[in-house]
């Protein structure tokens, strides 16, 4: 089904040679590099003069109403007068307006005033899902566009997509660059053709399985060519395009053919086409070889994207791997008492989720929600407990399902039709009841990220399927069911669409006119960001929490769901931070931060003196750390570093970070990136101390590691922390802060 092969390759003629075999047919890796589709698009849109070192600028950029109001309040306290290039905001995460009172709407008010202000393309709330959006009006061959959502991924239509958080797509508004070093490219070929009953989640499940738990693809750029490419019609691509965010790959890049061509020519852009292809002899850092043919249907159990089987395999062994969720489910969400097994909902030897979702960038698009509806066909899903929801990704993707009578099928079926909006995804739409278990075509199955609060007694669980899957097992009384059990025609290669763009006539369209007088109108939820302090010469950091999962995800250091309402307010959501992690943590960081206070004020005062310990008030600061093994997988929000800030975070101490875009959200907010090697052996906990005498000097020497102090239950010893891969400009927003004092400077 899929085949790793790790170390260099190059691609001549149609096959594969090994490193050692194509140097010794006279290829090179620093020529054989240029012809990859990821090296043509990012050196035309980098501008540092080396592609050892890139420094990128975008053509355009996307965020959503839980990341925008940020972004532009951050870029304003920059000096912010005009978006310098296309920059969209749709709302699509806080749609629902139900948390908080007036101030969602208050939100997207603001977003409206921005886009007149500083010229910008707005998008009201159930119009479309941000990403449903960018491939329809902006994605184009040889593009690159960033994106403050981690799964900003247009690789299908040629265009390298990026998600980051806030901080970076700031920079591109003050015409600023995105730097990185030049990333691994990963060929990821496919061949064959997908049998019946396959869709483009099971592709994307199985590749996930395959890639995510051995770092296969950590940070590089995945690269989708070969034959099978041919046999994928458009949202099939997207669909799998879209879940490579959960490989924790830094973009991903397509072939394009006459399949992209038409669907552009459908969207009016015909002319946004360019024939992307590697060329003969490109160098490839690993390659992923993917037989569409050997792709069964798949399910990926709580708690991540990667604990992928197949449903042939999970239905034959249920109690087995059943029982091991109910494990997972201890450990992960950190219970004391055990939640019921899910070994209830076996009858008869069949498993029966509790609901179903098709949503978002992933699930909600028209081939999936149309392949849907021919499976289902009106045939009555039950009265029961169980239900189905459905989410098409745009207005105009329900038109076309209307116009076309999909829409007709499935709500006969009793299918709950809503309108394009994110929130199955993140916890803020269709939360599961207490003990139940949904199955989705989604993008994510985090920990609480359906919405559930174990803290409060709430356990519900996730798997993502294949919209084909769920509809299969919607007709099965709600059983785990593959579509393959059904005897369907396989999907189409190419499948006919008609985008009717009259459903976006209230879309503003504002880029490259901006208002400069118009006045931004703020709610009272929408607050600025707290003042922050350059770097002191000295820090005494005292450990606020301790983690030791393998991986902690975004989700956890800042719950999603509800909490998103408060995202304007970075006070306020500060309070949720590691809330379902930690709760003791903001009481913790509170604490430090009151003294730290205090101490910019009154350095003798005697509670800065006892809780410094004998060191320099005048010269050494006090702050809290987190420390983790592996931090930052899954979203691109700012917010779980900004909100360690704003409680007086100055640091995250762990053995590697997860995914880039949350080392750059840590840096951009002006906390340390310490590593530290095998960091479990130092059995950190809550209330440990780390004295870092010289931090600033070292950041302004370049210096790559450091000693600390660490101080346990009275004893001392020492801690060497690394400062890897930090730039220069990384070392300046770091002393100086965080990015706005950067840029005030």
């Amino acid at each position: 089904m899929i085949t790793v092969h790790n170390g260099g390759h190059f691609y001549r003629n149609g096959q594969f040679l090994t490193e050692e075999a194509g140097i010794a047919a006279g290829l090179r890796p620093e020529t054989g590099k240029t012809g990859t589709m990821a090296y043509g698009v990012l050196s035309q849109h980098n501008t540092s003069g080396s592609m050892d070192f890139l420094k990128i600028k975008f053509d355009a950029m996307a965020s959503h109403d839980i990341t925008y109001v940020g972004i532009i309040q951050t870029a304003r306290a920059s000096g912010l007068t005009e978006f310098p290039l296309p920059y969209v905001l749709t709302n699509c995460h806080n749609s629902l307006c139900a948390v908080g009172g007036t101030i969602n709407e208050d939100d997207h008010v603001f977003g409206l005033s921005a886009a007149k202000k500083y010229g910008g393309e707005f998008v009201p709330a159930h119009q479309s899902v941000i990403h449903s959006y960018m491939r329809e009006m902006y994605a184009g061959g040889g593009k690159m566009i960033i994106g403050s959502d981690s799964h900003t991924r247009y690789g299908a239509y040629g265009t390298m997509a990026i998600g980051e958080g806030g901080p970076e797509l700031v920079k591109q508004l003050l015409n600023k660059t995105y730097d990185i070093a030049y990333p691994r490219v990963i060929a990821i070929y496919l061949t064959g053709a997908p049998r019946p009953g396959v869709g483009p989640q099971d592709v994307a499940i199985a590749l996930i399985g395959a890639t995510f738990s051995q770092g296969t693809v950590k940070n590089g750029v995945m690269e989708f060519f070969g034959p099978g490419v041919a046999n994928l019609a458009m949202d099939y691509r997207s669909g799998i395009d879209v879940m490579t965010t959960e490989t924790s790959c830094l973009s991903s890049i397509w072939c394009t053919d006459e399949t992209v061509k038409k669907s552009l020519e459908a969207h009016g852009r015909g002319s946004e086409y360019k024939a992307l292809s590697p060329a003969d002899g490109a160098y490839y850092d690993c390659v992923i070889e993917v037989d569409l043919s050997k792709v069964e249907p798949m399910i990926a159990l709580p708690f991540h994207p990667s604990n992928a089987f197949t449903i042939r395999e999970f239905n034959a062994n249920l109690e087995d791997i059943l029982h091991k969720v109910d494990e997972d489910t201890m450990v992960k969400l950190e219970l004391k008492a055990k939640p019921e097994s899910l070994l209830r909902k076996i009858r008869n030897g069949k498993f029966y989720a509790d609901q179903g979702v098709i949503a978002g960038c992933s699930g909600g698009t028209y081939q999936n929600l149309r392949k849907a509806a021919q499976i289902l066909n009106g045939t009555p899903i039950g009265s029961d407990a169980y239900w189905l929801s459905a989410y098409p990704a745009s207005q105009p993707v329900m038109m076309e399902l209307a116009r076309t009578g999909a829409l007709a099928k499935l709500m006969a079926s009793g299918v709950s039709v809503r309108s394009a909006f994110c929130g199955p995804c993140f916890g803020a739409g269709d939360v599961p009841a207490n003990g139940a278990f949904s199955i989705r075509h989604s993008t994510r199955n985090f920990p609480n990220r359906e919405g559930s609060k174990p803290g409060d007694g709430q356990v519900s669980y996730v798997a993502l399927m294949d919209a084909r899957s769920i509809a299969a097992s919607s007709l099965n009384g709600s059983a785990i069911t593959s579509a393959m059990d059904l005897g369907l025609e396989p999907d189409e290669a190419f499948v006919e669409y008609h985008f009717d763009d009259s459903a976006y006539r209230r879309v503003y369209h504002g880029v490259g006119h901006p208002q400069k007088d118009a006045e931004l109108v703020f709610g009272p939820n929408i607050a600025d960001w707290p003042s922050q302090i350059p770097m002191p010469e000295n820090l005494y950091l005292t450990v606020a929490s301790a983690i030791y999962d393998p991986v902690t995800t975004t989700d956890e250091l800042i719950p999603s769901g509800e909490t998103s309402s408060y995202r304007s307010n970075p006070l306020k959501l500060s309070e949720f931070a590691l809330s379902r992690k930690d709760p003791q943590y903001v009481g913790r960081a509170k604490a430090v931060l009151a003294v730290e206070q205090l101490r910019r004020e009154n350095p003798d005062a005697p509670e800065v003196v006892a809780a410094l310990d004998g060191h320099d008030a005048k010269t050494t600061g006090l702050g809290s750390v987190v420390m983790s093994i592996r931090p930052g997988d899954g979203s691109a929000r700012e917010q779980a570093a900004s909100c360690q800030r704003v409680l007086g975070g100055c640091a995250n101490l762990c053995e590697d970070f997860a995914t880039k875009r949350y080392r750059s959200n840590v840096i951009n907010w002006g906390m340390v990136p310490f590593t530290v090697t095998d960091i479990a052996q130092y059995n950190i906990q809550p209330g440990d101390k780390l004295y870092i005498p010289g931090i600033k000097a070292a950041l302004e020497s370049g210096a790559e590691s450091i000693d600390a102090t660490l101080t346990q239950n009275g004893v001392s010893s020492t801690i060497p922390l690394k400062l890897e891969r930090l730039t220069a400009e990384d070392r300046e927003i770091i002393l100086s802060g965080c990015l706005i004092n950067y840029y005030a400077k």
